[in-house]
């Protein structure tokens, strides 16, 4: 049954290096994805810099680099097309759907390392298929500041003019704005510059687990009121405060519920992260999925539980997307 839709992975790092999206030793590729149940996955471009760019062993440029993935994304898309095709708004999706497909989302994470000062590079990725941008990463960037906990007077930073910019411009076209690894005053800024519904793609709550990425209830509520989405982050260091040998499935839905208690039930959502964590799931992979929406029953009613498989992030999509 296609009924699971994921705000966040980072599948494509792999793919850019040549590993198949049909069959992989990864959290997800296309038998994974069926196998839980997938409607639509949104595959990020993340565009590693600093000493993560060492680690990842890229040496090309930023936007080079995102060319460079977009064009693995685009074969991957070719070589799989019967069972996943790309979707640029809803009814996309729906058209995917109905004729048994996957439906593939594209994102940029670290979207100021990709427009760099340039507006242009932004109707760009548009135009590309990109629908929804993370707007920074680990570091300081065009657009704002990144959340830090080795960094705490980053936190209050927030976004930079050309980041009010993008954010209005992203509004106009139909990019959903993500918050995720975004610094608490930049946080405030969407929120007060945003006209649209906006994201937090892969995000867990801080009243939890005393991770600076996880969002507090105060923002967890201003997230709700504005009518957006919280991907819950399958990491471990997210969803527990100093981590575990294993991420929880019932963490996952303590998160979620506390979600729904601070910010509605309308704004939680999956973001798993899955292919930028670790391997350490106690549901192992995409395949298992319907394992933590078992979970969930006796915490949601079954029309919740919808909602947070897929009611909540299309409703999104057909509000920013179009």
């Amino acid at each position: 049954m296609m009924n699971i839709v994921d705000l966040h992975c980072d599948t494509l790092m792999g793919c850019v290096k040549g590993m198949p999206l049909a069959k992989n030793d990864g959290h997800i590729d296309i038998e994974k994805l069926k196998k839980g149940g997938a409607l639509a996955q949104f595959f990020a471009i993340f565009i590693p810099t600093g000493e993560s760019a060492k680690r990842h062993g890229n040496d090309l440029p930023p936007y080079e680099y995102f060319c460079e993935t977009y064009k693995a994304y685009l074969r991957e898309m070719e070589l799989n097309k019967n069972d996943i095709a790309p979707a640029l708004c809803y009814a996309d999706i729906e058209k995917n759907k109905a004729a048994g497909k996957i439906s593939a989302l594209l994102t940029i994470e670290d979207g100021g390392a990709v427009f760099q000062d340039q507006m242009a590079r932004v109707e760009e990725a548009y135009q590309k298929g990109v629908r929804l941008v993370t707007l920074t990463w680990f570091y300081e960037n065009c657009l704002g500041y990144p959340c830090s906990k080795d960094q705490p007077e980053l936190m209050d930073k927030g976004l930079k003019p050309f980041g009010v910019e993008v954010v209005r411009r992203m509004n106009e076209l139909g990019m959903i704005v993500d918050v995720s690894h975004l610094s608490d005053g930049g946080f405030w800024d969407v929120v007060k510059y945003s006209k649209k519904p906006f994201v937090a793609s892969h995000s867990c709550c801080r009243a939890l687990c005393q991770h600076p990425r996880d969002l507090t209830d105060e923002m967890l509520k201003a997230l709700g009121d504005k009518g957006g989405v919280i991907g819950v982050n399958f990491c471990d260091g997210f969803l527990r405060t100093g981590g575990s040998e294993v991420a929880h499935i019932e963490d996952v839905v303590k998160h979620l519920r506390h979600m729904a208690d601070k910010a509605g039930i309308d704004a939680p959502a999956f973001g798993s992260d899955y292919d930028g964590i670790s391997d350490n799931l106690e549901w192992k992979n995409y395949a298992g999925m319907p394992q933590i929406v078992a979970a969930m029953k006796g915490v949601f009613t079954p029309s919740e539980i919808d909602k947070i498989c897929h009611g909540n992030a299309l409703r999104l999509i057909r509000e920013v997307i179009g």
